[in-house]
């Protein structure tokens, strides 16, 4: 098996062709080579390759066909890599042995593999070097296409063959600033999975995170925020397609990363971790108010609208807050398409992938002991602080809420080591009561934010409909403080029942 070290980016296809002789500070650059790359990707018609986090292709170089089996599109920074040549261009199951093919490998799985879809591409490689290190740089022009869907490719890979892994930041960095090149850590492969489905700028959701009892904490965190940051910066296009659900899944990975350095702050470096969260909390803030307009939009204002009471006060406070929400989903785009994202998406994977970044000596000892002792020692605290919800202040509330959403993460991180049933079945009970708290807390602290952007419409109305909007905004406020009491008895009812273990 080999092992790639690899980052991949997405370029503008007017910035690829300057590439293909870099001038890199640092780096000198080779004489670059050219080849035009076939690739067949096999699955079958429920892809339960993909399901095992395995590729199987066929590429042909104009020259040879070569078969690749590839495991770790997870939260790997390292993929396992499996190559064989092959007379032609069928693939040979036969020639999986030792990967993790092999155990699938058998004849019903022969039978039901077929063309999933191709890649097509001219291929530039061309040889870095730097003192310490070879790099190789690969430009990929072409497309990708399933059936009768295509989509093109423009993009380019760095590959560590040897030396420091922090020469290879420092080449893409350097990249990054000459051609906007966006860190995607998103396979050809998983583009091509896309592109089967119906949606060619797919909603990424949390990946399952598996955690082998015997790594260290180190090892761990660092397996949390890959997966973490694939999370977040995997819904850059939905969000630049201003869809509402890829803004959510952004912020949520966004806030699964934060959540990890909270977790595991005892074992990072200080100085390093502040920056990283200062660049998190500036993404997660530009990313907000399109989010929190939205759910207003859609839960209070929407509704409200429609009442006949209301009639030109609901569509006053209509239309100025879709218009708000509107603005804030422009500014959300502005961010992701800045250099300081795309500056941000390398510092972070750096930071992430650093040996400096745990500065504990023994990586935190084993994860299995640290999470169990950190999951009681977070739950003590949980019980303590919310112990009286319902007389805590609005801020307070909100502090609560944060709490037990960190320990619900906690226990999406952690769950693979406890493989015991009844141990899954009480981490089962013990989120659903966190997330009842989480959601009830939440709706409260949605009621404060909903108060401050209704009052603000109405007091900056124009004079002529100030009376109007300032009616309608005191419904859609009446409305949500109704449910204020009840919400708050659910969050008493439900910190009640986290009981020590």
């Amino acid at each position: 098996m080999a092992a790639e070290t690899e980052l991949k980016f997405r370029v503008p296809a007017r910035k690829l062709k300057a590439l293909e002789k870099p001038r890199i500070g640092g780096a000198k650059s080779g004489e670059p080579s050219t080849s035009d790359l076939v690739s067949t990707y096999f699955d079958t018609a429920k892809h339960k390759l993909k399901r095992h986090g395995l590729t199987l292709r066929v590429r042909y170089d104009g020259h040879d066909y070569v078969q690749t089996i590839k495991s770790g599109a997870g939260p790997q920074f390292e993929r396992g890599e499996w190559e064989t040549e092959l007379e032609n261009d069928a693939f040979d199951l036969d020639k999986a042995e030792g990967s993790p093919l092999e155990g699938l490998a058998s004849g019903g799985l022969r039978r039901k593999l077929k063309p999933v879809f191709e890649t097509s591409v001219r291929r530039i490689t061309v040889p870095l070097r730097t003192r310490q290190s070879e790099i190789e740089l690969a430009i990929d022009r072409g497309n990708t296409t399933a059936g009768h869907r295509s989509h093109p490719i423009q993009e380019i890979e760095l590959e560590l063959k040897s030396g420091r892994v922090l020469d290879l930041f420092r080449v893409a960095r350097a990249l990054e600033r000459r051609s906007d090149a966006e860190l995607d850590l998103r396979s050809k492969a998983e583009r091509g999975y896309e592109l089967t489905g119906n949606d060619q700028h797919s909603i990424v959701s949390a990946e399952s995170v598996a955690l082998d009892s015997g790594v260290t904490a180190g090892e761990a965190f660092r397996v949390i925020a890959r997966s973490t940051f694939r999370h977040f910066s995997s819904n850059a296009d939905a969000v630049r397609e201003g869809e509402t659900e890829g803004v959510h899944q952004m912020r949520v990975g966004l806030r699964r990363l934060r959540a990890a350095i909270s977790l595991f702050s005892g074992i990072l470096a200080t100085a390093s971790t502040e920056d990283v969260k200062a660049q998190l909390k500036w993404l997660t803030n530009a990313l907000a108010p399109a989010r929190e307009l939205d759910v207003f939009v859609k839960e209070d204002i929407e509704p409200a609208s429609h009442d006949v009471l209301l009639r030109r006060g609901g569509r006053a406070i209509r239309q100025e807050f879709s218009g708000r929400r509107d603005r804030a989903f422009a500014r959300a785009r502005q961010a992701i398409d800045s250099q300081h994202y795309r500056s941000m998406l390398i510092d972070t994977m750096q930071w992430i992938e650093a040996k400096q970044t745990i500065a504990a000596d023994d990586e935190g000892g084993p994860i299995g002991e640290f999470s169990a002792a950190l999951l009681d020692r977070r739950l003590k605290k949980l019980r303590k602080d919310g112990r009286h919800v319902d007389e805590l202040s609005p801020r307070q509330r909100h502090k609560v809420r944060i709490k037990a959403k960190k320990i619900r993460y906690a226990i999406d991180f952690f769950e693979s080591l406890f493989p015991g049933k009844q141990e899954r079945k009480q981490l089962k009970r013990l989120s659903k009561h966190l997330k009842r708290i989480q959601d009830a807390l939440g709706s409260l602290n949605d009621f404060v934010a909903h108060r401050k952007l209704a009052v603000d419409a109405a007091l900056k109305a124009p004079h002529r409909r100030e009376r109007d909007r300032a009616f309608a905004s005191g419904v859609v406020l009446g409305r949500e403080e109704q449910a204020v009491k009840p919400l708050i008895k659910i969050a008493a009812q439900e910190m009640r029942r986290l009981k020590p273990s």
